[in-house]
């Protein structure tokens, strides 16, 4: 019988693995989505439209007032009482996205009015419209203020991952579940998830810091 510390070094592998081919493309693809969501949410956050102002305002009400896991939930067992059932893996994008969008919306809003307004007088008085404002002016940036607060996001998004493991997705956490249920060293193969965990972190914090100080650059101080 192997020992725990080489049951432990054993089992890095396969968790590392499922953590590459699985929980960081789930995370890339739900956070790139989410944030196509935030800056919709976002712009519509910040619309004169009270109407329009106010349906945002209840999605990020909604999706910041109630736990991820209710979500996903929501997503993969609810919506087939109503005829519409998703696999897991849609599911999960879906749910993460959703998520996302509804906490990287007050972050990219907040970036955007930190821009000064003389920045939108100026572009209207050389002929520029709303559209061509916000895409050339405004919203480069806002995306500089934003970086790190969504990189933790990000950071979170990829910790968060381990929920969707509780609606038959295979990923990081998913394989040390059944890595765990068949040793039964539940202790070890935990830790070992845990350190996968930690690594990957680890490296997106060194990306997020080495991110800031390209922009940086581009600052005048």
């Amino acid at each position: 019988m192997d020992t725990p510390w080489q049951l432990f070094l054993d089992s890095l592998g396969p968790i590392a693995l499922a953590g590459l081919t699985a929980t960081v493309p789930l995370a890339f693809v739900s956070f790139a989505l989410g944030l196509v969501i935030a800056i919709v949410v976002a712009l519509m956050r910040i619309s004169v439209n009270p109407i329009v102002s106010n349906v945002a305002r209840f999605y990020i009400s909604v999706i910041r007032g109630t736990p991820m896991l209710v979500q996903l939930f929501v997503i993969f067992y609810g919506l087939p009482s109503i005829g519409l059932k998703l696999d897991p893996w849609p599911s999960a994008i879906i749910a993460l996205s959703l998520n996302v969008g509804g906490y990287a919306a007050e972050v990219v809003r907040a970036a955007i009015l930190s821009v000064p307004k003389g920045q939108w007088e100026a572009a209207y008085t050389v002929g520029m419209n709303r559209t061509h404002t916000l895409t050339r002016i405004i919203l480069p940036q806002a995306a500089r203020v934003s970086v790190p607060p969504l990189s933790n996001t990000f950071i979170s998004l990829v910790k968060d991952t381990s929920l969707v493991s509780l609606i038959l997705v295979t990923e990081l956490f998913k394989v040390a579940q059944q890595i765990a249920a068949t040793t039964l060293q539940f202790m070890t193969i935990y830790l070992a998830a845990a350190l996968v965990y930690w690594v990957f972190c680890l490296v997106l914090s060194f990306g997020q810091s080495a991110l800031e100080r390209r922009l940086d650059r581009h600052v005048a101080h």
